[in-house]
């Protein structure tokens, strides 16, 4: 109690820290919550019938094709679908400037009608892990869908493209 009041005093509330995975900041700390994956640097880019075009829905599944679509890991389950494309793409700094350091293409099949989808959910986080660590796996891409990605690349920032490594362009080479 306080002696003025004759009341007993509150105890004061301390804020609790959430635990959450924070996987859009850049920021850079050593505190709660640090070693937290930074995807702050990685695009996502969409090929749907040999056009691509960067969709940042795509990070939590709610892209333009995945949006309104039930995905199930058995490819039978989804016959009439048609064939889409993940592409991880991270850009790295370097003295020169960015450039595109990783890029890696997950599939998926999309049946709009009937509202059914397929991919292997395991497969497009591993790609993802792979893209951040700055490597380039592009070789399931058909020579339309690579066409696509170079095209988009090329017309999304000429300099990044020009100084990204060899291994890149002869992989997107049609």
């Amino acid at each position: 109690m306080t002696e003025e009041q004759g009341q007993a005093a509150q105890p004061e509330k301390k804020e609790k820290k959430s635990l959450s995975l924070n996987v859009v900041s850049s920021k850079k700390h050593k505190g709660f919550g640090a070693g937290s994956i930074d995807l702050s640097d990685v695009a996502c880019v969409i090929i749907d019938e040999g056009v691509a075009y960067i969709d940042v829905g795509a990070m939590h599944a709610k892209s333009k094709v995945e949006r309104g679509i039930k995905f199930t890991p058995n490819k039978e389950d989804t016959p009439n679908g048609r064939q889409c494309w993940i592409v991880w793409v991270a850009v790295e700094r370097s003295e020169e400037g960015s450039y595109y350091a990783g890029a890696t293409a997950c599939e998926m099949l999309i049946d709009t009608e009937a509202r059914r989808g397929w991919k292997i959910l395991a497969d497009h986080v591993n790609k993802l892990d792979y893209a951040i660590k700055r490597r380039y796996i592009l070789g399931e891409l058909g020579e339309v869908e690579k066409a696509a990605l170079h095209k988009l690349l090329v017309e999304h920032n000429q300099e990044w493209w020009e100084r990204s490594p060899d291994e890149l362009k002869q992989a997107l080479s049609v």
